[in-house]
């Protein structure tokens, strides 16, 4: 048996409350519900809709490459890949200005408000074929996300490639939007990675301006980057390549490592580096995974 929270997180009945921060709801648990499957030979992508529309687990040749839900790694924004929509990253304080008028998004996480929306909603499955699938979501017209609108997403499954399309678009009234993807893959045995420019992190964690040239690792920082990311793990290699010209790099973690194209900085709709949408207008992105051996 499943129950929601005030952040519309599917629970389990039975899980223990003292364990979630009531003021962290981005912590909370979220477990996959029914998940479906794509597949190309022994590249298989594993769905869970009704989390947020995130891809739960890839694996290939038996190799599974994401962080999956478990008991250890259970909270909403801990598994699997998901996409931030229609914000990437931190909001500072859940708070910005949009065409004259100021807005309060729900906190979520610590001070602000993290990640979107969507990574907390059960998306509907528009299409489902064997090696590709269609979802969709009606973004909320309340407290959460004050603008409407709606997210589709469509990810494919080829030889050796798995590729994801993003797209929010505007409902009837105007909105700011950043949208990207959130992967936990299992710890690689070596990232390669040559960023740009970085948003200096204040002392709350929000990426700032002006930029400036990236610290020494590890990181937890958005960076300028229009180059691939090669990821090697296990004997195998997977190059990363979007045509978001900005990249999370979370490496921190000892079982993780997140890699998160982006089309602007966390923040971005305080640091002028959202998009504006007007009504019915749209943003698009993609996202490709190659394995090179």
């Amino acid at each position: 048996m499943m129950r929601r929270d005030e952040s519309c997180a599917l629970i389990p009945m039975d899980a223990d409350p003292t364990r979630i921060p009531p003021h962290d709801p981005a912590q909370a648990p979220l477990a996959p519900g029914s998940r479906l499957q794509i597949r190309h030979g022994e590249l298989v992508v594993d769905m869970a809709p009704e989390a947020g529309g995130r891809i739960a687990q890839i694996t290939r040749n038996g190799m599974p490459w994401l962080v999956d839900y478990d008991a250890e790694h259970a909270a909403m924004i801990a598994w699997g890949s998901y996409p931030m929509v229609p914000w990437a990253g931190r909001i500072r304080r859940g708070r910005f200005r949009f065409e004259g008028q100021d807005y309060q998004l729900p906190i979520n996480l610590g001070d602000h408000a993290i990640h979107g929306v969507a990574l907390a909603m059960p998306w509907q499955v528009d299409v489902q074929a064997f090696s590709h699938v269609e979802l969709s979501l009606a973004l909320p017209t309340d407290e959460r996300w004050p603008f409407g609108g709606s997210v589709h997403q469509r990810i494919e499954v080829h030889e050796d490639q798995v590729r994801m399309t993003l797209t929010v678009r505007a409902g009837k009234r105007a909105m700011p939007a950043t949208i990207g993807w959130h992967p936990w893959f299992q710890k690689p045995d070596r990232v390669d990675i040559h960023p740009g420019q970085v948003y200096p992190r204040d002392a709350e964690g929000i990426a700032t301006l002006p930029l400036a040239e990236p610290p020494p690792g590890p990181w937890d920082d958005c960076f300028l980057n229009d180059r691939p990311v090669l990821m090697h793990r296990l004997g195998q290699s997977v190059r990363l390549t979007s045509d978001c010209n900005h990249l999370v790099v979370y490496d921190e973690p000892t079982h993780a490592t997140c890699i998160e194209p982006q089309s602007g900085p966390p923040d971005a709709f305080n640091l002028a580096r959202a998009a504006h949408l007007p009504p019915h207008s749209s943003l698009s992105a993609w996202l490709l995974l190659e394995w090179l051996k």
